[in-house]
Formats: structure tokens, C-alpha cells, sequence
């Protein structure tokens, strides 16, 4: 009798036993983030599982640097912290001005970003305590480029951040007609028009790299 329960016992224990150790291996099988031994023996990482969420932060950004220059027709966003109701985005009118709740008419063009941001600063200092603006330039229309002649893209161009001669002819792509050879730069300068040559295959091979200058607004290019 006692070898009966002794039996039974341990037939008990055995099966008990292999039971944990399957759920163990089906536990790391199931687990997203295990390895898994390849053919060549070595381990392919699994991605997480899709119910893992997943955080992203979008953020904005300006099409002009930090000394970019405000002008006529660009649009700025100001975002005065913890007043949605100061806070706007709006384009700066031919006269160069700008109109904020409390503050009416603010002269923008002329100033950069950072420069603006501090004369709205002091400004509501009146309305509000310690107010904090940002400005953005999100449009830069006062500052384009054009680009003529046997190009892809013709028409006007927004001017970034120390964009090249270079730099725009990528924009705008060539014909199959277009003599690389003879392009030039439209500048006025004080009145004065400068005609500034551009040898594009020269200037990509490195033999003419002062010919790939800054561009200016109001620049044309012309590619013949």
C-alpha cells in the first residue's frame, strides 16, 4: 500500500515537473522581445510587439536662420507661452507692420526673428508679468530668388539659409537644352545690375568653386 502512494507520488512530481518546463519554453517563444537562434547560429533580435505604444514629437521648422532678416509678405507665427490669445500666425503687410491683440500695430520687417520677439517681449510687459514670445518665421516670401531660362522648374524660389547658385540649379533642374556652360547670376546691386558668370560643370568638378556664390534676394538666375 504504501509503495501504491509512494508511486503516485512521484509519478505526480515527474509530470508536474515537465509541465513547468513547457510553459517556461513556450514563455520565452512568446516573449517580443527574445532572440531567436538563426540557422548560422547566431540570434535575430524580434521587434516589440505592436501593442507597445510608441511616442513622437513633431516640430517645427523655419525655412530662415537665426539672422534671417523679417520682410514684407513673410508669415510669422508668434506664440506668446500660456496666452493662446496672443498667440497668431499672420503675414507682415506692405507696410511692414504686423497687428497683435493689446499691442494694435507692430513694425516687423526690418528686424530678425529674435529681435522682434524682444520688442514684443517689452511691449506686453504692460499687459501681462514676465511674458515669454517666440517667433517664427514659417514663410519667407520676402526672400526668393528666380531662376530663368532652359530649366525644369521656372518662376520664383524661396531663398534659405545660405543657399548656393548650387543649391537652386537643384532645385529647379535643367532641359536637355540648356548650355551649363554659359549660366550667369542677375544681381542689382545699388542701382546697378552685376552679371555673374556660372560655369556649372567647372564649379561641380571643384575647378571653379568662388564662382558658387551666396545668393541674394531678388537674384535671377539664367540658365541659356
Amino acid at each position: 500500500m504504501r509503495k501504491s502512494v509512494l508511486t503516485t507520488v512521484l509519478l505526480g512530481v515527474i509530470v508536474a515537473g515537465a509541465w513547468a518546463q513547457t510553459e517556461h519554453s513556450d514563455d520565452e517563444t512568446d516573449n517580443g522581445d527574445a532572440a531567436v537562434p538563426a540557422a548560422n547560429g547566431s540570434d535575430i533580435e524580434i521587434p516589440p510587439s505592436t501593442d507597445q505604444k510608441v511616442s513622437v514629437t513633431m516640430s517645427t521648422v523655419s525655412p530662415a536662420g537665426p539672422g534671417y532678416v523679417i520682410g514684407i509678405d513673410d508669415v510669422l507665427r508668434i506664440a506668446v507661452w500660456k496666452e493662446p490669445d496672443l498667440s497668431a500666425t499672420l503675414p507682415v503687410r506692405s507696410d511692414g507692420m504686423i497687428s497683435l491683440p493689446l499691442l494694435n500695430d507692430v513694425l516687423a520687417a526690418g528686424l530678425t526673428p529674435m529681435q522682434l520677439a524682444a520688442v514684443l517681449t517689452q511691449k506686453l510687459k504692460k499687459y501681462i508679468a514676465a511674458p515669454r514670445v517666440t517667433v517664427v518665421v514659417t514663410q519667407a516670401n520676402s526672400h526668393r530668388i528666380y531662376v530663368l531660362g532652359e530649366v525644369l522648374h521656372t518662376g520664383p524660389v524661396t531663398l534659405l539659409h545660405n543657399m548656393t547658385v548650387l543649391q537652386a540649379l537643384a532645385t529647379a533642374g535643367f532641359t536637355q537644352f540648356a548650355n551649363t556652360k554659359g549660366i550667369y547670376v542677375l544681381r542689382t546691386d545699388s542701382g546697378q545690375e552685376q552679371r555673374i558668370p556660372f560655369n556649372y560643370k567647372r564649379v561641380i568638378k571643384g575647378e571653379a568653386a568662388s564662382q558658387n556664390i551666396l545668393l541674394k534676394p531678388g537674384d535671377t538666375i539664367v540658365v541659356p
